[in-house]
């Protein structure tokens, strides 16, 4: 709406006053224009002049008098009845001045009256549409959730109505298979049940089986076995079923040592023990969780004093070197590329050596010398270095609460020297000292080296990619770790064809040197070495 152009405001005598002189100079102007009233002016000048003149001449004439009085009087009184209209148009226009500014303020204030009301008949449907909109939503919402409920309700009381049909269908197969037995004698599968052959594990169950396929197949002897399967046997038990019966323990176990030891597809085992893919699967799963939480604690554990007094003995009749209390090794285990944060599994020296694109994740385990693991840290992405695996692990946290102090754990170049790990001279140009310090470290490493290929070697899952998810990989490695503790620990021996050689590449750390004091300790040791005549032999 377009408003009406603003005029001065005439309670202001200034701006009155402005208006009355804009006025009258164009009524001037006008007068000045019209030839009528110039005629009449210059008539009235030259009729003033002869009355003058006449005045002058005839001063005693009366009747001249008479007359230029009253041309002189009706000049005047034809000067106020001009005046007298004049003002009269100028109060004329001002009222008209008025009454246009009064209009406009009755316009304005209507205006804003008429926008008030529109503006409050929108808000008002607008917060009507809103409500209706938000009352829309909230009925939907019901209705949605009547629907999930009924659903929900529908699905319960199907399978109540399911299970109480298996139920009376499982008691009329007992019933039917009890009476068929007594006057048949011909035994009939359970409901549910698919039929596979388990041929294979009932042979292995028998007593003439020979011990040397036994041990082949599950990586050690019956015995050892047996007790495996005693230790976990109240933590995998489970009970008959009314559909099914239970897998028993022997067979659970036996499951998942021989997915460890061959690292055979779940499709294959599946086949060699008549089960369910899944199954398998489950099992496998199971029977780790068990063994990390039942045996770890068990056989997989940071020794005492007394035991660590016998490692520090064995290792200083191995090397020569004291105080040592174990030996340090970070393998690599290959898996399939990740969905998630790929680059950081992404093991660059493996893919360089191989051509063919590698993920892992690290195991760093420190071993005893019989080759047993004491510690192990397991499940950092394959692109870390060795010595930040090591910031990480548990038995850094145990050296930094001042466990380890006054000992030595040896490791190798791609470990840092500090107060607690001894590692071998990597600079150029080494010194006869230096090189039979080196050989007496690589002795001691060796130890590690040996204990990870017999690892994987008896548990070949650990040389190829495998089905586990990444998530649950660290509880299957961890149980490899204790499997081969308790047969080291049993004497149980490897097969030689089984031996598996170790390609990790070390890189030494960038900060290689992480303690001064563990510097000039290494120098004493390797020149102790060389006085006792320990080290140095190989070079004469």
């Amino acid at each position: 709406m377009k408003l009406p152009m603003k005029l001065p405001n005439f309670d202001d005598p200034e701006s009155l006053s402005y208006v009355y002189t804009l006025l009258q100079s164009s009524f001037d102007q006008v007068n000045e224009n019209d030839p009528n009233n110039n005629n009449n002016n210059n008539n009235n000048i030259t009729n003033n002049n002869i009355t003058k003149k006449h005045r002058r001449e005839n001063n005693d004439d009366d009747d001249d008098e008479g007359s230029s009085s009253n041309n002189n009087n009706n000049q005047e009184e034809e000067g106020a009845n001009k005046s007298k209209k004049r003002k009269k148009e100028l109060k004329g226009i001002i009222t008209s001045l008025l009454l246009i500014e009064e209009q406009e303020k009755l316009d304005n204030k209507h205006f804003e009256e008429v926008s008030k009301e529109e503006k409050k008949s929108l808000d008002t449907n607008h917060k009507s549409k809103t409500k209706a909109m938000l009352q829309y939503y909230s009925n939907m919402d019901d209705y949605y959730n009547k629907v999930q409920e009924s659903e929900h309700v529908k699905r319960k009381k199907t399978r109540s109505m399911a299970s109480a049909v298996a139920a009376a269908a499982a008691a009329a197969s007992e019933k039917l298979f009890d009476s068929k037995s007594c006057t048949e004698g011909v035994p009939q599968r359970r409901l549910w049940v698919k039929d596979r052959s388990g041929s294979w594990w009932d042979e292995c169950e028998r007593f003439d089986f020979p011990e040397n396929e036994f041990r082949k197949a599950f990586r050690m002897g019956r015995s050892t076995f047996d007790l495996i399967c005693e230790e976990l046997n109240s933590a995998i038990v489970k009970e008959d079923t009314a559909l099914r019966n239970a897998i028993p323990v022997r067979q659970r176990v036996a499951v998942c040592l021989w997915r460890l030891a061959t690292g055979d597809p779940l499709r294959i085992v599946s086949k060699k023990f008549g089960l369910g893919i899944s199954t398998c699967h489950k099992l496998v799963l199971e029977v780790c969780t068990a063994i990390k939480t039942v045996l770890m604690p068990k056989y997989l554990q940071w020794p005492d004093e007394v035991n660590l007094r016998k490692i520090k003995g064995e290792f200083e009749s191995i090397s020569g070197i004291p105080n040592v209390v174990g030996s340090m090794y970070t393998s690599h285990v290959p898996i399939i590329a990740p969905k998630i944060s790929v680059a950081a599994y992404f093991n660059k020296r493996h893919t360089e050596r191989n051509q063919k694109t590698s993920y892992s994740i690290t195991v760093q385990g420190v071993v005893d010398p019989r080759g047993v693991f004491t510690d192990v840290c397991i499940g950092w992405p394959g692109s870390m270095p060795d010595d930040q695996v090591l910031e990480k692990s548990a038995i850094n946290q145990r050296a930094n609460g001042g466990l380890l102090n006054g000992v030595w754990i040896v490791g190798g170049s791609s470990f840092p020297l500090m107060d607690w790990v001894l590692v071998p001279y990597t600079q150029k140009n080494l010194t006869w000292t230096q090189h039979g310090f080196n050989e007496k470290i690589g002795e001691v490493r060796m130890v590690a080296k040996d204990a990870f290929e017999r690892l994987k070697g008896r548990w070949c899952c650990l040389q190829k990619r495998t089905e586990v998810k990444l998530q649950d990989l660290p509880v299957v490695l961890g149980a490899c770790c204790v499997l081969h503790n308790i047969c080291e620990l049993r004497g149980e021996k490897i097969d030689p064809g089984l031996k598996f050689d170790l390609v990790d590449d070390e890189m030494v750390p960038e900060v290689a040197l992480r303690s001064v004091n563990s510097m000039k300790a290494r120098d004493a040791i390797a020149h102790n070495l060389l006085h006792h005549g320990l080290a140095g032999t190989s070079f004469l």
